[in-house]
């Protein structure tokens, strides 16, 4: 069986970098920095992140309910106290500037749905202008940097594999291995340079 290619993930300081690049006082750019650490932050697959439904989002105990896709069962997924408080600005700002009913999460000025290409070539534009294009980095490298960073802190891949919707667990094991190569990476050069 051919070995499964090892995803890019990023690092928290280029995490850090790319959303560091965004100027919240324009509308769009505020929109797409929220939907990009909603990716981070939650897992989300961009189907996922321009199809969210304001009523599928508790802005009071930040539960998201992610419909099915792909074939798979909806789940819930949970935001973190900051990101929630992003996201109550975020919707504040769109009603503010859409001005008729926003069922969507994220939305041009005037209330049409996002495109998926344009989204891919947004992060794109973005990644490059934060100096991350050593990395192959698409809307997708946010969801592998979510699930390799939740299985880093709680080293339980039944959980990522919950807050992914993988129904397979082997499809979430790809996790393990990032880790296990970080872990060889660090161990190779753990004091090869003091021993000589």
């Amino acid at each position: 069986m051919p070995k499964r290619k090892i995803p890019d993930v990023l690092s928290e300081k280029e995490q850090q970098k790319i959303l560091g690049v965004f100027n919240e006082r324009y509308f769009s750019s505020q929109r797409n920095k929220m939907m990009i650490k909603l990716m981070l932050d939650a897992g989300l697959r961009l189907s996922e992140a321009i199809n969210l439904p304001w009523q599928d989002v508790n802005l009071q105990t930040g539960e998201i309910k992610i419909k099915e896709s792909k074939n798979e069962k909806g789940r819930i997924v949970w935001l973190n106290e900051e990101t929630l408080e992003k996201l109550k600005s975020w919707r504040r700002r769109q009603n503010e500037k859409v001005k008729e009913e926003v069922d969507l999460v994220f939305t041009t000025k005037t209330a049409n749905q996002l495109g998926p290409r344009n989204v891919r070539s947004m992060v794109y534009n973005y990644a490059e202008k934060a100096g991350t294009t050593e990395k192959d980095i698409s809307p997708h490298t946010f969801r592998h940097t979510f699930a390799t960073d939740l299985y880093r802190r709680t080293k339980n891949l039944r959980l990522v594999q919950k807050a992914l919707g993988h129904a397979d667990i082997s499809t979430t094991q790809i996790y393990t291995h990032i880790v296990d190569e970080e872990m060889e990476e660090a161990m190779k050069n753990f004091r090869g340079k003091v021993r000589g």
